[in-house]
């Protein structure tokens, strides 16, 4: 912003925005009577305009970053007013900062003495030009739906629980490690994954590219035999035929070595799968789903690591296919220890967002969910409830004053109505529930000595479900490799991980934070897809 010579009697805007306030950046959205970010969620006051326009206008700006806007006033001898008029005009302004010279609401506004930049919005193709929209609408625009309240209250808590996650993190010695996307190893055991491959991106392109080609040739093919048989029938001109002959095979070897290039690119099959010794790893390759296994190779050597990104899953569920997953490893730690590890965790998110997104939760528990903040008060202050997968069973079997849509049997995964009423109708507060049957946890979770259950836990906490999944891992070779051996899985897929238990094996136990339902916990939004910026689900891959 430029900086103009500072008046007697007032402050420049720019020594504000130096030290006071970060509201005014280079860049700022404007709304007109407004209350937030610019488009879809403000609340603006009609502001109503003597004819042909008005000679002073009163504007709502918001740079985004924070829920508050402040109140600018702009004279038509400054610069022609109607250009400010449509909700989502960006502007660049520089004036002095004063006491409002109506009073009201706000306590301060901006004076414009001159404007720098003005970003017009066409209002017959902009779509946010109401007040309020259906989130449903909201999601055909990802481009533009940050730029309602809510949506930037929302990415601006996102973005806080992923900076405390780092601080929390590197406060207790782990150290931040990048893991891979693209991996051969399926992390769950038996999940439904996204393959990636250049097989047939090529075979496409080289379709494309020779299928004219061909035509050509195979047309000209086509007139020479013809040429050849009227050939034949004159004896006379044989040079000429064995000319056309000559040219006939030519054209025939072209085509020939067009198929035989292409054929190089076309997945192939052997034994009745594609073979993947022509793609681009020499082997088939897939997104990952979880970082677990690779990390603790790195926690073996660190002792304490953790990992935050995108994870992805191809299964046709209400989830998303593309996610953030925080997953933290500790080497010489048990069961116990990382339960402790995580609650601590929970804890401290919930604490750093109660402090340093107050104005955030208050405007999202009037617009989104009256109890958001309560939610993060609860985790915060309360112990979480322990109970066994056994006992958990045997108690949602007891109630009688709900019927559950699952029927609820000893060997099944909880439902999330079971889980949803373990937190929020019987103990309501957080609740970990472990040890869980063996056939439903990943086949690396710890042995119990009971043969049955493995050393699994879930923290399940009200209004969202199961926000955490850790355990303790398996570090004994036989029994690893005979879980291996007992689930059918491609056992060539895991020899490096039990390379792990081979040499210089230790006890080890981890977890991970489904990043994506921290975020709906903290702001009381319901929907998983209002809460990721782009989401991607089944069938929808806009952009």
């Amino acid at each position: 912003m430029v900086v103009g010579p500072q008046p007697k009697g007032d402050v420049t805007c720019s020594e504000v925005l130096m030290s006071r306030i970060p509201l005014l950046r280079s860049i700022a959205r404007i709304i007109i009577g407004g209350g937030g970010s610019g488009g879809g969620e403000g609340r603006p006051v009609e502001v109503a305009a003597p004819d042909p326009v008005p000679s002073v206008v009163y504007l709502l700006v918001n740079d985004g970053s924070c829920v508050s806007s402040l109140q600018v006033v702009i004279d038509s001898s400054v610069s022609p007013v109607n250009q400010f008029m449509a909700i989502g005009t960006s502007v660049l302004l520089e004036g002095l900062l004063k006491e409002p010279s109506v009073p009201g609401k706000h306590v301060i506004e901006l004076q414009v003495e001159k404007v720098l930049h003005v970003g017009t919005v066409d209002l017959n193709k902009y779509p946010l030009t109401k007040t309020i929209y259906p989130v449903d609408f909201l999601r055909v625009y990802s481009h533009f739906r940050p730029r309602t309240t809510t949506m930037a209250s929302v990415t601006r808590i996102r973005s806080a629980l992923g900076y405390s996650t780092h601080i929390f993190c590197q406060n207790n010695g782990f150290f931040n490690v990048h893991m891979p996307i693209l991996t051969s190893t399926d992390s769950r055991g038996h999940s439904e994954m996204f393959q990636v491959t250049t097989l047939l991106g090529k075979a496409e392109m080289n379709t494309k590219d020779d299928s004219g080609e061909l035509d050509i040739i195979n047309a000209a093919i086509k007139e020479k035999r013809s040429r050849i048989e009227q050939l034949k029938r004159n004896e006379s001109d044989k040079e000429a035929l064995l000319a056309a002959l000559r040219d006939l095979q030519k054209a025939n070897e072209l085509v020939l070595q067009i198929e035989q290039q292409k054929s190089k690119f076309l997945p192939s099959l052997k034994d009745g799968k594609v073979d993947f010794s022509k793609d681009y790893f020499s082997r088939q390759a897939n997104l990952t789903n979880s970082s677990v296994l690779h990390l603790e190779s790195y926690a073996c050597a660190l002792s304490s690591v953790y990992a935050f990104g995108p994870v992805f899953q191809a299964e046709k569920t209400r989830h998303l296919a593309e996610s953030w997953m925080v997953e933290l490893e500790l080497a010489f730690a048990d069961m116990e220890d990382v339960v402790k590890c995580a609650v601590n965790y929970l804890k401290f998110l919930c604490q750093r967002i109660l402090e340093s997104n107050s104005d955030d939760l208050k405007f999202l528990s009037k617009r989104k969910e009256k109890t958001c903040i309560d939610s993060l008060q609860l985790i915060k202050s309360s112990s979480f409830e322990k109970i066994t997968y056994t006992d958990a069973v045997e108690l949602l079997k007891k109630v009688t004053d709900k019927t559950f849509k699952t029927k609820i049997e000893w060997g099944m995964s909880l439902a999330e109505e079971h889980e949803s009423h373990l937190a929020e109708a019987i103990f309501k507060q957080p609740v970990i529930v472990y040890d869980f049957p063996k056939e439903i946890k990943p086949f690396y979770m710890r042995l119990n000595d009971d043969g049955r259950t493995v050393s699994a836990f879930d923290v399940v906490v009200p209004k969202v479900g199961v926000l955490i999944l850790g355990g303790q891992r398996e570090e004994r070779f036989k029994s690893i490799n005979k879980r291996i051996e007992e689930l059918g899985l491609p056992r060539e897929q895991y020899e490096w991980y039990l390379d792990l238990r081979r040499h210089g094996t230790v006890k080890h136990s981890g977890f991970s934070l489904q990043f994506e339902h921290m975020v709906m916990l903290a702001t009381g939004v319901e929907n998983i897809r209002d809460v990721i910026p782009y989401p991607r689900t089944p069938g929808k891959l806009s952009y």
